[in-house]
């Protein structure tokens, strides 16, 4: 018989302990743990259970692969990050900050599914069902093959799915969802992992694909416990700067495609239009060169971006220069900084240095070290460089120049964009490599050989 002692319990999660204390260890909410009585039992040995019909071992070589199943979203970034489209049975978790139009992307992908003929099932836990139709007549995603229910309950959700036998679920937002089989707020712990793991499973029993939208932490981490992202077969990042109309996808996790893919997109007053060559948007495009600026080509996943650096440099008297950096790494930039000082002479230790990127990308690779350290260059020396030229190279601590992965497709990119000087040899220092580069004339169509 089940023997009962006193015990403490989160209100919101559900999280247990023998003593209580002021801040739950699970959830981390303060003043939640309540005292309850806890029923424990001895552990009993799980008895074995033969599986029957489909739940069988057979050889593998008996099995069919779900890879060569994706089916196009009709949306071609999104299928790009995905690898190619939406795989029957998976299930896919989009986090983001709020209001980066995470909802906007997915009415968008329901759309074109809906005009392909598809059924889908848009499930609505955070707004009205009116306020999800405004946003559709804007966007031009009305069509009778598009359902939309506004339901916060993990039941009725279930149940709209058995009615409607859908061909793809959106569930906006997991963390808004709750089941009646347990105790707690919706968004906790308990909650998010028993909504997140039903779904899943009525997905593979199904083959269904469910797309979830997920919320996000201060830190940019989603929400919830982190058991949800194991859960799930597809981790996509939506990301972008509210200031401006660009906006990224990535996939952190993808079990039916590469995880080094980035969509690209730009919001409009008519919703999400996809920028599928978007080699324009990182450039200022003044046509008279301009000191402290130099181009670059960086990689997002397979896709070469010309991005341009913008440096400034201003003599100041403080004790303490300022480094502010946007778009790149501040330890990277100023590690950049003393390989400049040390070794190519550039005296930067009295002055404010400020470095950042065009179009609010953000750039975590090395292979733009080059044109970071030309760019404060050149802002030192108030002299513009070449406008035809790019730099590509990671500077070691040396003042070596290294060379980085992808080297032939940026240079091809490079080419495609009229570019006519590339700076992207290895062996070369970063002392040889400004002097040539402020050598090099506009017009000057050779290439310097380091």
């Amino acid at each position: 018989m089940a023997k009962t002692q006193p015990a403490y319990r989160c209100d919101d999660c559900g999280w247990t302990t023998l003593k209580w204390v002021g801040r739950c260890g699970e959830c981390q909410a303060w003043g939640t743990v309540t005292e309850t009585g806890a029923p424990t039992t001895a552990s009993k040995q799980v008895k074995a259970v033969v599986p029957l019909g489909d739940k069988t071992a057979k050889p593998i070589t008996e099995h069919s692969g779900i890879e060569s199943g994706h089916h196009p979203t009709g949306v071609g970034e999104f299928d790009r990050v995905l690898g190619g489209g939406i795989v029957p049975g998976a299930v896919i978790l989009l986090s983001g900050e709020p209001g980066v139009g995470k909802s906007t992307l997915l009415l968008e992908v329901a759309a074109h599914a809906a005009r392909g003929g598809r059924r889908v099932l848009y499930v609505s836990a955070e707004e009205s069902a009116g306020q999800v139709y405004l946003r559709a007549s804007r966007t031009g995603g009305l069509n009778d093959n598009l359902y939309l229910a506004n339901d916060t309950d993990l039941g009725s959700v279930l149940g709209h799915v058995e009615s409607l036998n859908p061909d793809l679920l959106i569930v906006d937002s997991v963390q808004t969802v709750s089941s009646g089989l347990l105790e707690g707020l919706a968004g906790g712990v308990a909650q998010v992992r028993e909504v997140a793991a039903t779904l899943i499973r009525v997905a593979k029993d199904t083959a269904m694909p469910i797309i979830l939208v997920g919320h996000v932490t201060k830190d940019g981490q989603v929400a919830g416990p982190r058991t949800l992202e194991h859960l799930v077969d597809v981790v996509c990042q939506f990301e972008g700067d509210r200031q401006t109309s660009l906006r990224f996808i990535r996939a952190h996790k993808n079990r039916f495609g590469p995880t080094d893919e980035v969509g690209c997109f730009e919001m409009s007053g008519s919703g999400i239009v996809e920028v599928p060559d978007p080699s324009s948007l990182f450039r200022s495009g003044t046509g008279t060169p301009v000191s402290g600026t130099c181009i670059t080509i960086a990689l997002e996943g397979r896709r070469a971006l010309p991005v341009e650096i913008q440096a400034l440099v201003v003599p100041s008297s403080a004790p303490q220069p300022r480094r502010v950096v946007n778009g790149v790494e501040s330890s990277r930039v100023a590690m950049l900084l003393a390989v400049l000082e040390r070794r190519a002479g550039i005296a930067l230790s009295q002055a404010d240095v400020y470095v950042s990127t065009v179009g609010g990308i953000r750039i975590h690779e090395p292979g733009a070290d080059l044109a970071i350290a030309l760019a404060v260059a050149s802002a030192a020396k108030d002299t513009p460089l070449s406008p035809t030229m790019v730099a590509i190279g990671e500077i070691s601590l040396a003042g070596e120049i290294r060379q980085v992965s992808q080297a032939a497709q940026r240079a091809s990119e490079a080419s495609r964009l009229g570019f006519d000087l590339v700076l992207d040899q290895s062996h070369a220092s970063i002392a040889e490599a400004i002097r040539r580069a402020f050598s090099e004339s506009p017009t000057k169509k050779t290439a310097p050989a380091f």
